[in-house]
């Protein structure tokens, strides 16, 4: 008598099998879990910029000429310390794709200069967000503007139709 171990090729084809169907249950749930840290992320990065501007504009009296003074106030403010923090990261300011999203910046120049302000501010702002492969990489396109409000896109397009959000764009909470 023959003491055989091991399995036969019918239990190993079970078990392929097994495996297979979890992998297909489990593949699109992660590819989800993936699209939506990239929203968040990307949503993160517009509340940056707004903060950043909004503190900004409260140490300086009015929004800055270029997003690149953000990162390097020395550049656009004459009197602003060389020790003194900056109001945003490289990262976001050199408007690189990251976790998926491409990155814009619009402005518009003031008509008329208030005596308070400072030289090459801008009146108003739009910061967007928008997937790479709209689908793939996100849904949603991301933006925020001067009035603060963070909006978003269903289809991916880019929210800042020039340097404000539309007035009915839909607002993230």
């Amino acid at each position: 008598m023959r003491n055989e171990k091991g399995f036969t090729l019918i239990e190993l084809l079970i078990v392929v099998a097994i495996i297979g169907i979890i992998a297909a249950i489990a593949i699109p749930s992660l590819l989800r879990a993936r699209v939506s840290a990239q929203e968040a992320a990307a949503i993160g990065d517009v509340r940056t910029v707004l903060s950043g501007e909004a503190a900004y504009v409260s140490s300086n009296s009015g929004y800055p000429g270029s997003i690149t003074c953000l990162n390097n106030p020395q550049a656009c403010l004459s009197a602003y310390p060389a020790n003194a923090p900056t109001f945003l990261d490289a990262t976001i300011v050199n408007l690189t794709p990251k976790g998926g999203y491409s990155r814009s910046w619009f402005e518009t120049a003031p008509a008329v200069v208030p005596a308070t302000s400072i030289a090459g501010a801008v009146q108003n702002f739009c910061y967007s967000a928008t997937p790479t492969v709209s689908g793939q990489t996100g849904v949603r396109g991301f933006g925020g503007d001067t009035s603060g409000r963070i909006c978003y896109t269903p289809g991916g397009a880019d929210p800042c139709g020039g340097a404000q959000l539309p007035a009915a764009c839909p607002v993230i909470q």
